[in-house]
């Protein structure tokens, strides 16, 4: 008898409905002769009683420079709400249950508040409850200190507690579920052509989260390939087998099928480009100083571009009033072009492969998008452009790779 960990998205937990269609996925697991170990986050969205940023609007309404100590104690609140919502469903359907919060569950964290690291688990009283031929029903998104302080493990982090605790059980699956059938080709509302995908790497999916797709948290991918457990993407609301992430030789494959050069489009709106000019940048220092500030600004950077002359990279734009000020301060000014989207091709089959920049140039220039800045990596390449054209070029890229058969 294996050990499957299921998590449970707010959108799953959000109603009786809902919560209905959580305890028949659990109780088919038992029924194949699993252990399950479920994770679930706080119900709903805004203004949802219970929502996490319900929960932070009624303190925050009180004192706007709230300490994040105090933040993560009232956040953790709405996710260990639902271990005993769910907890009880599973009771009254006849399944036995028991709800723990993370610091029961064993889950050790750093002290960096509202967006803790794990450090440690000691899941001996999940297994209990496991030998015991109970569910165990885990709050997601938290942990504690050594001092005792309860933590939070910033958004999507019950995606991570899930993968974390599958590899602290050794777990033969770990299955996130939420509201969508699987990972797509590319967000259906930018690319109507869109489809979903059997299967795919972890090293795809990595660069897809680093690029934007917001379907799985990267850190919960990072795990699970580390402790090379499959992940399974699936929908809470119907029966499709969803997408397997995991390694290609886990992969069971009828036929040889050569590996796509790209295998998802990935887009980022609300950008805007800084371009920073001087002759001051031939000094390493100098670009040190840029960076280091901008991080002790907590501001985060990326398609980051340095030449002896000047730097350009992007920062949201909700940050790039600070950004400029930031730069400022520094004696720097700083050119900002907003309303830029970040458009990228991702892809584990790209490494290595001639040509591959030269067909993102030829999709985006037939479509007639002018490209502002480029960057990539072994697995992919990111485009900066005007945000009014960020659909025409996601679908001129989308097109360019055959992504839609």
């Amino acid at each position: 008898m294996g050990i499957v960990v299921q998590k449970f998205g707010g959108t799953s937990v959000a109603s009786e409905e809902s919560r209905a269609r959580v305890v028949a996925k659990i109780v088919e697991a038992r029924q194949d002769g699993k252990d399950v170990v479920v994770v679930v986050s706080a119900m709903g969205r805004k203004p949802a009683p219970y929502a996490t940023d319900t929960l932070l609007d009624l303190v925050e309404s009180l004192c706007k420079t709230l300490p994040a100590r105090e933040r993560d104690a009232i956040a953790a609140c709405g996710e260990i709400i639902s271990t005993v919502v769910v907890a009880a469903a599973l009771e009254a359907a006849g399944c036995p249950a028991a709800s723990l919060t993370g610091v029961q569950a064993g889950i050790s964290t750093d002290s960096n508040f509202t967006d803790a690291r794990i450090t440690k688990i000691e899941p001996r009283r999940i297994l209990e409850i496991l030998e015991s031929g109970r569910v165990a029903v885990v709050a997601g998104f938290q942990g504690t200190t050594e001092a005792g302080d309860v933590t939070t493990l910033g958004r999507g982090g019950s995606d991570t507690t899930a993968a974390a605790l599958g590899a602290a059980l050794g777990a033969d699956m770990v299955e996130i579920y939420t509201d969508v059938e699987g990972i797509m080709t590319a967000d259906p509302r930018v690319v109507p052509e869109a489809r979903f995908q059997d299967t795919m790497s972890y090293t795809d999916l990595i660069e897809m989260a680093n690029q934007g797709a917001k379907v799985v948290h990267l850190r919960a991918v990072e795990i699970a390939m580390h402790s090379r457990i499959p992940l399974a993407i699936k929908s809470t609301f119907s029966d499709s087998p969803g997408t397997l992430v995991a390694d290609v030789a886990r992969r069971a494959v009828a036929t040889f099928a050569p590996p796509r050069v790209v295998s998802a489009v990935t887009t980022v709106s609300e950008r805007t480009q800084l371009v920073l000019s001087g002759d001051a940048y031939s000094d390493t220092g100098s670009v040190l100083g840029v960076f280091s500030t901008l991080a002790d600004q907590r501001i985060s950077v990326d398609m980051i571009n340095v030449f002896p002359d000047r730097i350009a990279f992007i920062v949201a734009s909700r940050e790039a009033a600070d950004a400029v000020a930031t730069m400022k301060q520094l004696g720097i000014d700083a050119e900002a072009n907003p309303s830029c989207a970040k458009v990228s091709v991702v892809g584990e089959g790209m490494r290595g492969v001639p040509g591959v920049m030269a067909k993102v140039a030829r999709a985006l220039h037939d479509a007639g998008v002018r490209v502002l800045q480029t960057s990539d990596s072994h697995y992919s390449i990111s485009c900066l452009v005007p945000e009014a054209d960020m659909e025409r070029a996601a679908r001129a890229l989308h097109s360019q790779f055959e992504l839609e058969k």
